[in-house]
């Protein structure tokens, strides 16, 4: 490994529960029905809040709603988060191998599709600046379609090339963006039991259940 990025939901922390409630929540406010599990692994995992609610909403493009929403549903979510103390860590073998990259000299951050307040709910709670400058976590903002550019400007965080990445993920989407951005070498972690639909993609070299089978 050269420089790694982490997604985080599903892949740094096991969170989609949490999720799944939250977005239950604003699809019952928007459309008065819950997700379906198909919609969770198509339209969701992986995409920006505003491309949700912009689905939820029936695909009517809303600025206002779409962010009015967008803190709604997360702030249901760290409720849910707060709530559950006992799932509440970073996934089994984490913090050793940003203990072992650290060491060895290898950048690493993450880019994930959650929004800031929801990064720094992160930070403060899994102390992720002791590994990881927050400046480098490259998130929501408003202004990515997928995470193919929150690849792009990740790997510029860090310094280094797109083609030396690592990439650690666990969405559809956020493969997809992986490969798109041009990434070699990416790491399933199989929270979502994905393994299945991505088998053909050879620049996937590791198919993984938490951290301490990384290879390194």
């Amino acid at each position: 490994m050269k420089g790694v990025i982490f997604d985080f939901n599903g892949t740094l922390f096991l969170d989609n529960d949490k999720h799944v409630l939250a977005w239950n929540r604003i699809s019952r406010q928007l459309r008065g029905r819950d997700i379906t599990e198909e919609e969770l692994h198509e339209k969701m995992n992986g995409r920006p809040n505003k491309l949700i609610i912009r689905y939820l909403n029936g695909g009517t493009e809303n600025p206002e709603l779409e962010d009015r929403y967008s803190l709604l549903k997360e702030e249901y979510y760290r409720q849910f988060c707060k709530a559950d103390a006992a799932s509440f860590h970073l996934i089994q073998g984490a913090q050793a191998l940003f203990d072992e990259l650290t060491a060895a000299g290898v950048p690493f951050t993450i880019a994930s599709a959650s929004i800031k307040p929801n990064i720094d709910f992160f930070v403060e709670n899994f102390h992720l600046d002791r590994w990881i400058n927050p400046a480098d976590i490259v998130y929501d903002d408003g202004t990515y379609e997928n995470k193919t550019a929150m690849f792009q400007d990740a790997a510029e965080n860090i310094q280094v090339p797109l083609q030396d990445i690592t990439v650690i993920e666990d969405s559809l989407a956020g493969i997809e963006s992986s490969l798109q951005a041009g990434i070699r070498d990416i790491r399933l972690l199989d929270s979502g039991h994905i393994r299945e639909q991505v088998a053909d993609i050879p620049q996937i070299t590791q198919v993984v259940q938490d951290m301490t089978e990384i290879r390194r």
